[in-house]
C-alpha cells in the first residue's frame, strides 16, 4: 500500500509539471498516463463506443432468421 501511494504522489507531481509546461490539463494529463490503461476523455469514449461492433445486431439478425 505504501508503494501505491508513492506511485500517485509522483504521478501528480509529473501531471502538474506537464501542466506547467503545457497549459493543458487534457494534455497533461494523458501524457502521464500510461497509455496501456486505455484512458480517453469522457467525450470520446462515447464516440469510440459508437464505431465499436458490440454485436448486438448479429444477434439481432439471427433472432429473425429462426
Amino acid at each position: 500500500v505504501k508503494e501505491l501511494m508513492v506511485f500517485l504522489d509522483i504521478a501528480v507531481f509529473e501531471i502538474i509539471l506537464a501542466y506547467l509546461e503545457k497549459r493543458d490539463w487534457k494534455e497533461a494529463f494523458f501524457s502521464v498516463l500510461p497509455q496501456r490503461k486505455g484512458a480517453v476523455p469522457l467525450g470520446e469514449a462515447n464516440d469510440l463506443s459508437k464505431h465499436a461492433p458490440s454485436g448486438k445486431e448479429d444477434e439481432d439478425n439471427d433472432s429473425h432468421r429462426n
